[in-house]
């Protein structure tokens, strides 16, 4: 009998109709000459301290570090997890073959190959290797299994990562809870979210500490279009009032008229965080929410694999196109269907091939997310909405560059004067839309103005920008309204989920060494997948909290920040070297073992100095519920 293990059992109904195994047992269905059972997730975990000796299980820094001699892994303590496991285990003891269809990823490649392991399995392995949940592809790739082995560098560097995590998770907390916790706070370092949270604690202490300066702009109004002067902002009043006066009685003369036509490209696929980075922009979804409906998607088989860090399809993928956008042409909410007109101008011709779009050497596990062709049924409003995004962003990428016009006018008061001032505006125009017209006009939500700038709301800024100007000829000339406004420099605004992701995406630029910062181009802190978690944990420790779409440091996790001395623990740098050598590792050019050993030794590192220091620093903030409580005495 052949023995297929899912990750989830909506997965594995899916899976066991494919294939024929259409018999329900209590954890399994079989028939076809298949079993398909399934895990939830993670049955298994890595072994707690306490699991590999006694004395382990109190904290005490004389037992610090913690390093086991061989790590292991154990069933995770729940009666129904027990269960499922036990079934399975059963199963695998009489397997002939097994087929692994865990999710196609690092992390599903460990939860499976820790169940096989801990089933005692000694059975060959194949491995179902796809990136969407349709009826096609399922069938597609279990004609193609791979064998398990072909996957073992992939297994080794999630289990690298797994340990490692352990290793500076473990000591690290507990190291920093006993010498500077005082006993009442748990103080949690881990080495994506310790990172996360000092990009989030320097920003506000920039904000804290900026000192807003005063400056002035010059700018004047003539033929109702405002002209701003070239020449910059004035730091003084008396200088900008000074140039005020050089041009208030004399006429405007529009010195030059250039007009210049411009495309614009479709945007890019999405992967994961660029979708979350819309979801939270546009509808205010955190990071995590996006991930669940985007996977919830996946499931139903209306979106591809979402864990993905690329927005490149595979070539082969572009056969397959016409038919994905045959279905999204189909495709119907409450009675309209919203992208028929879209697709209609394309209809019946060969979809373009684009290196933006179609790139084989940008793909390695899974191609960007994109819609599967397969109708949508019963959406929920929040999925309908993320479904809606990534349709449209796929429908884009065929459609034609948007045509556009830009006009620049120059005029100046004084001309042919030693004290003559420039002036200067720009206007837009679109000429044909292009693949614009996918664009959801859905306002945003109010809160998204607060920013100082809007380079977290691009739509707000092109609309600024596209104004159409009336017709100026060069050489005319007449009265002008001159204007002397006064102006303070703004503090970097706070990070919101959508600028905290992109900030952790592209951490490289905090880094100094070049080789780590072209490292993290590719990764920056944590992976697509395990962002919005670690955002999660932040707010679990109390470290940040949430204000409208604000993301705030609490006094405890600035106190935190302060308080770890080793760089290395709180700089994306450290993430940066183990990103590093961890795709390294799956592209077997790096030892596992020796990545272990040093961090062994970067750990061994880490308690010497914090046990060393002589200082008497502590943690003095109270823990988030003793201030509740603080707060609810005071109120009574």
């Amino acid at each position: 009998m052949i023995v297929c293990i899912a990750e989830k059992p909506s997965v594995a109904r899916d899976i066991a109709r494919i294939i024929g195994a259409t018999t329900s047992h209590d954890g399994y269905m079989e028939g076809n000459g298949f079993q398909v059972t399934w895990t939830f997730g993670h049955l298994c975990t890595l072994k707690e301290p306490h699991d590999y000796t006694p004395m382990w299980k109190a904290w005490s820094l004389t037992s610090l570090p913690m390093i086991p001699e061989r790590f292991g892994i154990k069933l995770i303590d729940d009666n129904g997890i027990k269960k499922q496991f036990a079934i399975i285990e059963g199963l695998m003891q009489k397997a002939e073959r097994i087929v692994n269809c865990g999710d196609a990823g690092q992390e599903g490649e460990l939860i499976q190959r820790w169940v096989m392991q801990k089933a005692g399995a000694k059975c060959p392995v194949s491995r179902l290797w796809i990136s969407s949940m349709t009826d096609e592809a399922i069938r597609e790739g279990f004609s193609n299994l791979k064998d398990q082995a072909d996957y073992q560098p992939l297994y080794l560097a999630g289990l690298s990562r797994a340990i490692g995590d352990w290793l500076l998770g473990m000591n690290a907390t507990r190291l920093y809870t006993l010498r500077y916790g005082q006993n009442r706070q748990v103080l949690s370092i881990g080495r994506v979210q310790t990172p996360t949270l000092a990009l989030i604690v320097n920003r506000q202490k920039e904000i804290d500490t900026f000192k807003p300066e005063p400056y002035w702009v010059l700018a004047t109004v003539y033929r109702d279009t405002t002209f701003t002067a070239t020449s910059g902002k004035f730091t003084s009043k008396e200088e900008g009032e000074k140039a005020f006066a050089t041009i208030e009685s004399k006429p405007f003369t529009v010195t030059k008229v250039e007009k210049k036509e411009g495309k614009e490209q479709p945007p890019q696929l999405y992967d994961l965080t660029s979708l979350q980075v819309d979801c939270n922009r546009k509808f205010g979804y955190s990071a995590e929410m996006t991930l669940n409906l985007i996977q919830a998607l996946y499931e139903k088989k209306y979106t591809t694999y979402p864990r993905v860090d690329t927005q490149y399809l595979s070539d082969d993928i572009y056969p397959k196109c016409p038919q994905t956008m045959n279905g999204l042409y189909q495709t119907k909410f409450q009675g309209v269907a919203p992208y028929a007109e879209l697709i209609k101008p394309i209809g019946g011709k060969a979809l373009k091939k684009s290196k933006r779009v179609f790139d084989s050497s940008k793909v390695t596990d899974h191609h960007a997310i994109i819609p599967t062709g397969v109708i949508p049924q019963n959406l929920s409003d929040v999925e309908q909405k993320v479904f809606d995004l990534v349709a449209r962003r796929f429908i884009g990428v065929f459609l034609p560059d948007c045509k556009f016009s830009t006009t620049t006018v120059l005029g100046e008061v004084g001309i042919g004067s030693p004290d003559a001032v420039e002036f200067k505006v720009t206007g837009k125009e679109i000429l044909d839309p292009g693949w614009r017209v996918v664009r959801d006009k859905t306002p945003e939500p109010a809160e998204n103005t607060e920013q100082t700038d809007n380079s977290d709301n691009p739509e707000k800024k092109e609309a600024d920008e596209e104004r159409t100007l009336p017709t100026f000829v060069k050489g005319e000339s007449g009265d002008h309204q001159p204007t002397l406004t006064e102006k303070w420099t703004t503090p970097p605004p706070y990070y919101t989920e959508a600028t905290l992701l992109r900030a952790m995406e592209t951490a490289g630029k905090f880094v100094e060494d070049e080789t780590l910062r072209a490292a993290m181009k590719e990764n920056g802190i944590g992976r697509p997948s395990s962002r919005a978690g670690i955002i999660e944990t932040l707010f679990k420790r109390h470290y940040i909290r949430r204000e409208r779409k604000r993301l705030v440091a609490t006094p405890t996790g600035i106190e935190l920040i302060d308080l770890i001395r080793e760089d290395l623990l709180k700089s994306c740098e450290l993430t940066g070297i183990w990103e590093k050598k961890l795709r390294d590792i799956e592209a077997k050019k790096y030892d596992p073992k020796q990545f272990i050993d040093e961090l062994k030794q970067q750990v061994t590192d880490i308690v010497h100095d914090v046990m060393s220091d002589p200082t008497n620093r502590r943690i003095t903030v109270m823990p988030a519920e003793e201030e509740k409580k603080k707060k609810g005495n005071k109120k009574g």
